[in-house]
């Protein structure tokens, strides 16, 4: 069973692979995120060659677990660049807002390489499969095989991630598509709080690619830091096999449970 099944004209049945960490009757953020690449790449555009860029999601209040709605809008159109509109409805209420900015290919001098992270360790002895996240549905839906750090330790980390599952069914998951279903947990593999005392949930995402990624394994390098007054932001540096892809950023709001 994929993420989503389709139901036509934008419109998606969430399934049991989408639930959270804080509630199971709510989405956890990346799997949405990934929807929302996915509808936006079926936005007409009058000049092929314009990859995402940019990805900045506001999130006004959590996805449920049930039929939502994607719309989509072309905000500027242009040949070297264009923005786009996107959001998330269930129930008639808009959930989610979000903006891409696409830039056109072009031949430009590269910055020096940077080295690619270390390559994905190998499941432990024994084991079929690597590390779960907890026990909700995303985490079940997501492979993790962790280079530094701890899903069992609070702190920064470095980890791989791939999909069990497709996004949507039928259809093949694209790279870009797996890179936002995962860039949104940077905040969970760097927490620095106790889970089961402290919600810090981020009320946006902001990734920042400088190339597209490639490969169905995405590498997030996360570290969250936490203010004394009730706010945190997570950064994360986003990675392929090849190296380094972009940036990702997150907002968190911070409270006891």
């Amino acid at each position: 069973m994929a993420m989503y099944v389709p139901l036509g004209e934008g419109r998606y049945r969430a399934t049991e692979h989408t639930e959270g960490p804080w509630d199971p009757r709510h989405q956890h953020m990346g799997p949405v995120t990934a929807l929302l690449v996915h509808e936006l790449a079926r936005v007409a555009s009058r000049f092929p060659g314009l990859p995402t860029a940019r990805l900045a999601v506001d999130v006004f209040a959590p996805v449920p677990v049930a039929e939502v709605e994607v719309r989509t809008e072309m905000i500027r159109d242009g040949r070297r660049v264009q923005c786009l509109g996107a959001s998330v409805t269930s129930g008639g209420r808009e959930l989610v807002r979000a903006t891409a900015w696409r830039i056109r290919e072009a031949g430009s001098p590269a910055s020096e390489a940077v080295p690619p992270p270390a390559p994905v360790p190998p499941p432990a002895p024994g084991d079929a499969d690597s590390w779960i996240a907890r026990d909700f549905g995303y985490g079940r839906a997501t492979d993790w095989r962790f280079v530094k750090g701890s899903p069992d330790e609070a702190g920064p980390a470095v980890a791989w991630g791939r999909a069990r599952v497709p996004l949507v069914e039928g259809e093949e998951t694209t790279p870009l598509e797996r890179l936002a279903m995962f860039a949104d947990s940077g905040n969970g593999i760097s927490g620095v709080l106790d889970f089961d005392a402290y919600l810090f949930a981020n009320v946006d995402l902001t990734i920042s690619l400088f190339r597209a990624p490639e490969g169905e394994w995405v590498c997030l390098d996360a570290a969250t830091t936490i203010g004394p007054r009730g706010r945190g932001l997570t950064r994360t540096t986003l990675f392929d096999r090849s190296g380094e892809v972009g940036t990702a950023t997150q907002t968190l709001f911070v409270g006891p449970r």
